[in-house]
């Protein structure tokens, strides 16, 4: 008989708006203003946005032209990562005191495992709204909190009362909510696959729950099977305090565009300089090297090329990245070049037991205390 895992207890806490809440914070002026961390009215991208400036429709990702246009009283601030650096810390420290198993997503949430805890309360509701309430006290911000059996359902209750409010779901609670849910909010379900899924009309986690296992996979490839577990409540992941990083990046979006490949060396080679000034401080080096290009119409194209042997030193990156540049003819004039390095040596094959343990139903303990 194969072993059940364990019913976990996870918090998944996730800042409110943390960059723009962070500018708020130091900036009083800033306070209830709709603002923009990053770009500007003419170029950049938005990294991130005030609740102020979402009712207009402003979001990470969006060009800062189309975020002046939806709000033209929208106030353009310059990202601090530094500063956002050091308000991540002090939450970090904050999450220790409760338990030494932290998994960081982000500078602004992380998943919390606290099934045992240094505090020995068996309620993980009241573990998370005392951690909302120092991080509050302490740091000044407001964050949300999910709270529930595993890492999935966490991070989806938790999107569930922001902005500053949590939401558990507890276990016997779990297949009715993702029942209701619709199928946009489950994590790992973006724009693209949630339309697919409303042309085959799956709209919510009931619907999604009715289909097979292998007409999911007919339909979604590798990600079918996990579509089929996560709507069962079924996400057997540990909370890991070391998550091994994938990748390593850097980009440069220019003030103007720039229509040859000669002009872009001189910054390319200050992007690469930046991914092996981050790969050594992280102790890792990479064999794919991946040239990213946005052009002025805001397409992006992607050129890789896979090496022998794992490289971090600045010149490999920036020659590898050159040839890229120059294997294609540009579409366009280009606003943004981009240096990422992946398939790195901190990369580990999963084991045959990681991959049995994603295929294991869970018994749900009805005793469990939230």
């Amino acid at each position: 008989m194969s072993e059940i895992p364990p019913i976990r207890k996870i918090i998944h806490v996730d800042m409110d708006a943390f960059y723009a809440s962070v500018e708020q914070m130091d900036f009083p002026e800033l306070k209830g203003k709709p603002i923009a961390v990053g770009g500007s009215e003419k170029r950049g991208v938005v990294s991130a946005a005030s609740y102020e400036a979402r009712k207009f429709g402003v979001k990470s990702a969006m060009s800062g032209l189309q975020a002046k246009r939806n709000c033209p009283e929208l106030i353009f601030v310059k990202p601090r990562f530094e500063r956002y650096h050091e308000i991540s810390k002090k939450i970090r420290t904050i999450f220790l005191d409760y338990t030494d198993l932290v998994e960081p997503l982000s500078l602004d949430e992380a998943y919390l495992d606290v099934t045992r805890n240094k505090k020995g309360n068996p309620s993980a509701s009241l573990i998370a709204k005392e951690i909302r309430e120092r991080i509050f006290k302490e740091v000044g911000l407001t964050a949300s909190a999910g709270i529930s059996i595993n890492k999935f359902i966490a991070k989806v209750a938790s999107d569930y009362n922001k902005p500053n409010g949590q939401k558990t779901v507890n276990p016997e609670e779990v297949i009715g909510f993702l029942e209701q849910l619709d199928v946009r909010k489950f994590y790992g379900v973006g724009k693209v696959t949630a339309e697919k899924m409303y042309q085959l009309g799956i709209f919510t986690g009931k619907d999604l729950k009715s289909k097979t296992i292998d007409y999911l996979d007919d339909h979604f490839g590798k990600s079918g099977r996990y579509y089929y577990y996560v709507v069962r409540g079924i996400h057997n992941s540990e909370v890991k305090p070391n998550r091994t990083r994938k990748s390593l990046a850097a980009e440069h979006t220019f003030n103007e565009n720039l229509s040859s490949e000669i002009f872009m060396l001189e910054k390319l080679d200050q992007i690469a300089q930046e991914v092996s000034r981050r790969l050594n401080k992280s102790k890792v080096a990479g064999k794919t090297i991946t040239l990213k290009i946005k052009y002025s119409d805001f397409t992006i194209q992607t050129r890789s090329k896979t090496l022998h042997y794992f490289i971090s030193d600045k010149v490999l990156i920036f020659d590898t990245a050159k040839d890229l540049l120059y294997q294609d003819k540009l579409n366009n004039s280009v606003r943004l070049l981009g240096i990422s390095i992946s398939n790195l040596n901190t990369n580990k094959t999963p084991s045959k037991k990681d991959i049995d343990e994603k295929e294991k139903k869970v018994s749900v303990q009805l005793q469990f205390e939230f």
